[in-house]
């Protein structure tokens, strides 16, 4: 009798789908000002401890043997996790702080390993890990990690720059300039409900 090689497979990603994003990592979670994220090295950990026969693949350029890859302009890294003989693969930019990608003669070895870092945490999110972390913007510097918004409140609060919120927002966009004014003003708008001015001056705060 044929086995249904498709099912198969269908099944198996299912399966470990199912099994990584049931996992609580709230344990895990570390915190660096304003944000919350899961390292790669503890998303490394719980994976490895469901599935030991997981495997990372760090791709190299065919003729370069570098482990990054370049358009001559810029670079990106390319990498694989492979659970269950089903591989997910990451393409992550070389990017700085700022989340700009780094120009190919100011690259650094160092630049790409936290590349690679970020990438395979990643990499290992696209399998069920810590997935809900990746609700944002890619953040720069970290990994699998999302800026934390203002508390949720039932109703939107008009923010003016005279009032009392517009101290606690200046000190949320001081901490957070990395991440750029187009992360920044969706965090905040969960919150507050800003004008074409009040967001003018947020732009100006960041300095984008």
């Amino acid at each position: 009798m044929a086995t249904n090689t498709t099912a198969t497979s269908v099944s198996s990603t299912n399966s470990v789908f199912k099994t990584l994003s049931a996992i609580s990592i709230k344990d895990k979670i570390e915190r660096k000002g304003n944000l919350d994220y899961l390292s790669w090295a503890n998303a490394w950990s719980l994976l490895k401890t469901h599935y030991p026969n997981a495997q990372r693949k760090i791709y190299e350029h065919e003729h370069t043997g570098l482990n990054y890859f370049t358009d001559g302009t810029t670079a990106y890294v390319k990498v694989g996790i492979i659970v269950n003989d089903i591989e997910h693969i990451d393409y992550l930019p070389v990017m700085d702080f700022r989340n700009n990608a780094i120009p190919i003669g100011k690259l650094t070895s160092m630049d790409v390993n936290k590349t690679i870092q970020r990438s395979t945490a990643k990499a290992i999110a696209m399998h069920g890990l810590g997935l809900s972390l990746w609700t944002g913007e890619d953040v720069p510097e970290l990994t699998t990690s999302a800026p934390v918004a203002p508390v949720a409140t039932s109703e939107l609060v008009v923010l003016e720059k005279d009032s009392a919120n517009w101290a606690k927002v200046t000190k949320y966009i001081e901490e957070n300039k990395p991440f750029g004014v187009e992360v920044i003003v969706k965090q905040l708008s969960r919150k507050y409900k800003m004008s074409p001015a009040i967001k003018k001056e947020i732009t100006n705060l960041v300095g984008a």
